[in-house]
């Protein structure tokens, strides 16, 4: 009774503090969720109302506030290593893009779609990253119990069975 009780408060023991710290690792590493947010509006601001002077000045700061947004994300984050391709190309693309508003207007239309071909390709890239993130969960989730089964066994055989064995 007293080995199978030891046995499940192990168990679930290192079970919770496993997947606290895989849970923990995994919302560490989606941090960088603002810098998807950021892409998604550039693409936004980049398709929408190319024609207006007024949206183009909006979207230049808004672009700049952007770029200056996710450069601070770069700098005071710690972010798993697959997204720093993805901040250095919004960073050039989002200050590319406002520069690009003022020359020409024509201009300017061909290379935002140039330029959403490549946002999309850095979507893509996130989504890839999320999945990464998903499969870390779960294989953290399968080591974990895997690990708290072991360490439960060597628990009730090192420390529990030596008490009640009979010399």
């Amino acid at each position: 009774m007293y080995i199978a009780s030891y046995f499940f408060l192990s168990f679930f023991l290192s079970f919770f503090l496993s997947n606290a710290i895989s849970i923990t690792l995994s919302f560490y590493l989606s941090h960088a969720i603002p810098i998807y947010l950021s892409i998604y509006l550039s693409i936004y601001c980049c398709d929408k109302n190319l024609a207006a002077i007024s949206v183009h000045i909006s979207e230049f700061y808004l672009s700049i506030y952007l770029s200056s947004f996710s450069f601070l994300i770069y700098h005071f984050l710690l972010i798993h290593p697959s997204i720093y391709l993805s901040i250095y190309l919004s960073i050039y693309l989002s200050i590319y893009l406002s520069i690009i508003f003022f020359s020409s207007i024509y201009l300017s239309i061909y290379l935002s779609i140039y330029l959403s071909i490549y946002h999309f390709l850095l979507i893509y890239l996130s989504i890839y990253h999320f999945l990464l993130i998903y499969l870390s969960i779960y294989l953290s989730i399968y080591l974990s119990i895997y690990l708290s089964i072991y360490l439960s066994i060597i628990v009730v055989v090192v420390v529990v069975t030596p008490k009640y064995t009979i010399f």
